[in-house]
Order: structure tokens, then sequence, then C-alpha cells
């Protein structure tokens, strides 16, 4: 909710208000300039360049319920795997970013995959087993495989298929699977094309300027709204660093 230039707190879809001093958005550039306050609260340059800026997401999620332990063939004995990553070589993970260049996703991907219950046993019944899997790449739209039910359906399968290849019991032990493309991910969380980052870390989405140039210093052009999200500086990732940087000026503005 703004009135007069500045933010006065948030109205839900309901009708419910939330009055505040201070708004930060934890969102990406898109939703927090675009679709959080109306297009007239904002100047024309800062629209335009979040208008420009690119998010492309190109990372998708497997999650599977296992009935047993997967057994790769790389490991020498039945220690149960906790932590692997799928990239035997370079020229493998040179093939999996070439796929997905042009669209699509890679047919043999990058994964990087956790058996978290190996380690929490309250995550699955006894002898069950759950499997997280981070997989590089698949981009947002992939019309080349149908609708948008197909693309999930050809992206899974492809995960499934090359982690077989390592696992080969794999199959036999999958009870159910859960697949996320790039879209599915924008759908359920509301990152703008399922950017984890917020956008591209890209060299010209970096530094002074990310989100846009004139506006990276956590500040919008509404007083007492900010942004504190991964689209701003120094980018997505587990440092925290936005938010840290985000309060600080936060602090400064409020002494």
């Amino acid at each position: 909710m703004v009135r007069n230039g500045r933010a006065v707190g948030v109205a839900l879809e309901n009708g419910d208000e939330f009055l505040a001093n201070t708004v930060v958005s934890g969102c990406d550039p898109r939703v927090t300039f675009r679709k959080l306050v109306e297009e007239k609260e904002l100047p024309e340059d800062l629209i335009a360049a979040i208008d420009r800026f690119k998010f492309r997401g190109s990372s998708g999620k497997v999650n599977l319920s296992l009935d047993a332990l997967p057994k790769f063939t790389a490991m020498k004995d039945d220690s149960p795997v906790q932590m692997v990553e799928i990239c035997p070589s370079m020229d493998y993970l040179e093939r999996a970013y070439d796929d997905s260049s042009y669209g699509g996703f890679s047919k043999r991907p990058y994964m990087d995959i956790i058996v978290p219950s190996t380690i929490d046993p309250t995550m699955a019944p006894p002898g069950k087993h759950v499997m997280s899997i981070f997989v590089q790449y698949a981009s947002y739209d992939m019309p080349e495989y149908g609708s948008k039910d197909e693309q999930r359906d050809a992206f899974g399968n492809a995960v499934i298929d090359t982690l077989t290849e390592f696992a080969p019991n794999l199959k036999d032990i999958m009870l159910h699977k859960q697949v996320l493309t790039p879209w599915d991910i924008e759908q359920q969380m509301g990152l703008s094309e399922g950017n984890i980052f917020h956008g591209e870390l890209t060299l010209d989405q970096l530094f002074f300027l990310r989100p846009a140039p004139g506006y990276a210093d956590f500040r919008t052009p509404i007083r007492n709204y900010y942004q504190c999200g991964s689209g701003t500086h120094p980018g997505g990732g587990i440092t925290s660093g936005p938010g840290r940087l985000a309060a600080l000026e936060i602090l400064r503005d409020r002494n």
C-alpha cells in the first residue's frame, strides 16, 4: 500500500491490511516492482530496466520416495550414500549445457543429489528413503516437448534414466516422484521464470546493475519500501548477503 509516495503497509487478496513503517520485499525484482506496486508509483527508467531484466530459470528439481537405498556402481561397499554429484567429466557438463542452450533440457543432466533420510530417519517410514535431486539444465519453456505436463514428464524421465545408469536399482525401488521444471517452480513458489537466483547472475546484472542502474542500494523510489532479495547485490546463493546489506541500509535510514 502506497500513500503520497510512501509505503504504509501490505494488503492481501482477501482484503486484510497490515500497516507498517517499513515494507521490505524479499521477492525477485519483477515481483517487487511489477506485481506488488502499481506502475504509476515508479519512474519510467526503472520500469524499463526491470522489464529488460533477464530471468530465464535453468534449474529443475526431482524428488523421489524410495523403497530402499539406491546402489551406486561406483561404491565399493554397501555404505549408504548421503550425497553424490553426477558430473563425470567436463565434456559431460558441456554437453548438458549445450542441450539446453537453445531451449529444452539436458538429455544427460548434471545432478546434485542428497538422501537426507540416511541422516534423519524421521523423514521416511522405516526402511524407506527420500531422495532430493537438483538438476541442470532445463528451460522455462520447452514447447518442442508438447504441453506443460508432457514437458515435465520428458524432463523427469531424462533425469531418472540418466541416474539409473549410475544406480541400476533405482527404477526398481522408486515408489513416487515429484518433478519440477522452472515453470513449475514459478507456479508454486512465485519465482519469475523459475530462476532460483531471482535473475541471471551475468556481468550485466551484477554489482551496481543489480537489479537496475541507480536502484542497487536496496532502496526503491517509494519511501520506506526496500528490496532485500537475491535480485539485489551480491545475488543469489546461501550467503544471506542481500538481506544483511539491506538491513544495514534500512537501519541507516531509520537512524
